[in-house]
């Protein structure tokens, strides 16, 4: 349960990417029906034309040729910190999957070469911050240069054929891979939230009639969840009070709200790919300008779960105190091996308490706070960019407060003299028994890095 998979936090790992042959044939077909519709003449945005105010401006043949590389060139104008690489990673694959709905009408050649890059192994450097437009066109620059030789790139340079530049820029593909990619690391964060929260209600002996399915009465998630910490915890015959405290009670609830949260993310990104994102977009043999670039659902959901995980976390570092608390746990105070001259585990709450602290300013609606750019051209952002950013970092500091209740957790069982339960096992792998204070700091980066890995 607490295990990660390696190929997501190292790409190298990953199986390479291949397209079959006859998606490849039938995006060569809607880019032949594209290049047929160019030889019109009509405006066709960011094609024939310029882009954002500029885009009554109509081009000649010689500024269309070189104006699809120019639109990556000028835009690149992010810098440290960079993504990632299994975030990069995530953003190439997004713009492929937008890609193979055919809507953009790219060549099969350019999906190709992005499959290339893909599976070069020799990652993009993409900044985190700075997107700041109506989509993502300033990352996307960085992500999609080394296609045409602009940064550092081990791949022979592609010249973009018409439309093929703004395509790459359309959207937000990138906010929905990132975004996909932490749908699945939330998910294993709820579970080990699960494992944690079972370990803590066994270790003082709770009472466990709050984790009953049966109060889990017209909501599944509920039901299932109270079913899961009902299993991990084990039956408890003798419990310590009526009544544990409310942060043992809740963990159900607040679990559970952290997996509908993140049910709800994943059908926004599911959203995201199958809908329309590109614009101009090639839809009944006409191209169709769109507003797939606002993200507001996708921006909406991960600040939604952001919110749940920093509820989760609140919850989680409150636990910690009363672990701390002999008149909870009828064992050593602090969790110290000898209290009085040993501080136990005190400050390793505190450092939970410093980071639901930062996890709490992450909480603020990311879509709040529109500007003018280009001219009054865009007025309006969704800011999904920084939004699933913002998810990334509250992933972390929530499995950081998870770490610090963890090896409160294990020194329970310890001091306890009850043996670790089978799902919590690797912890003893990683961190020795605690029969004297020392830098725990070290303790919990190594729980981070095996046992709580995202």
């Amino acid at each position: 349960m607490l295990i990660t998979q390696a190929s997501e936090v190292d790409p190298s790992s990953a199986e390479p990417v291949e397209i079959a042959q006859p998606l490849l044939d039938r995006l060569a077909a809607i880019r032949a029906e594209v290049l047929r519709s160019l030889t019109s003449g009509d405006p066709v945005y960011g094609v024939n034309t310029g882009m954002g105010a500029m885009s009554k401006v109509r081009l000649t043949e010689a500024e269309q040729r070189i104006h699809q590389r120019n639109l990556l060139l000028g835009r690149a104008v992010g810098g440290p910190p960079w993504l990632p690489p299994a975030e990069v990673r995530a953003v190439l694959l997004g713009r492929l999957r937008t890609f193979l709905n055919g809507d953009a009408g790219v060549s099969a050649e350019l999906i190709q070469q992005l499959v290339a890059l893909i599976n070069s192994g020799s990652l993009p450097r993409i900044p985190s911050e700075g997107a700041g437009s109506a989509g993502e066109i300033i990352p996307l620059a960085h992500a999609f240069g080394p296609l045409v030789g602009i940064g550092p790139s081990a791949l022979t340079p592609y010249e973009l054929g018409p439309k093929e530049g703004i395509a790459l820029l359309a959207g937000i593909p990138g906010a929905t891979g990132r975004a996909a990619l932490h749908v699945t690391r939330a998910g294993r964060l709820a579970d080990q939230l699960t494992a944690v929260a079972a370990g803590a209600i066994a270790v003082v002996g709770a009472n466990r009639a709050p984790y009953q399915p049966l109060a889990g009465r017209g909501d599944a998630v509920l039901a299932g969840e109270l079913a899961r910490l009902l299993e991990l915890a084990g039956p408890e015959a003798e419990p310590r009070s009526l009544q544990a405290p409310v942060s043992f009670r809740v963990a159900g609830q607040v679990i559970a709200h952290v997996r509908r949260s993140v049910a709800d993310l994943d059908a926004a990104v599911g959203r995201a790919f199958d809908g329309v994102t590109d614009s101009p977009a090639y839809l009944g043999g006409e191209f169709v300008g769109t507003a797939g670039f606002h993200g507001i659902d996708l921006t909406a959901y991960c600040d939604h779960l952001v919110a749940a995980l920093a509820h989760a976390a609140e919850v989680s570092a409150a636990r910690l105190h009363r672990l701390l608390d002999a008149g909870v746990t009828g064992l050593p105070a602090q969790l110290a091996h000898t209290p009085g001259p040993q501080a136990g585990l005190v400050a390793v709450h505190k450092r939970a308490v410093a980071t639901t602290h930062q996890l709490r300013r992450l909480t603020l609606p990311t879509a709040i706070g529109t500007a003018e750019t280009s001219n009054g051209q865009e007025d309006v952002q969704s800011f999904s960019w920084e939004a699933v950013g913002n998810l990334a970092e509250a992933l972390r500091l929530t499995r950081e407060v998870t770490a610090c209740e963890l090896l409160a957790v294990y020194q329970a069982f310890l001091l306890a003299k009850r043996p670790l339960p089978a799902n919590l096992q690797a912890v003893a792998d990683v961190v020795p028994a605690i029969v004297a204070d020392r830098p725990f700091g070290e303790d919990l980066t190594r729980l981070l890095e095996t046992v709580l890995q995202p």
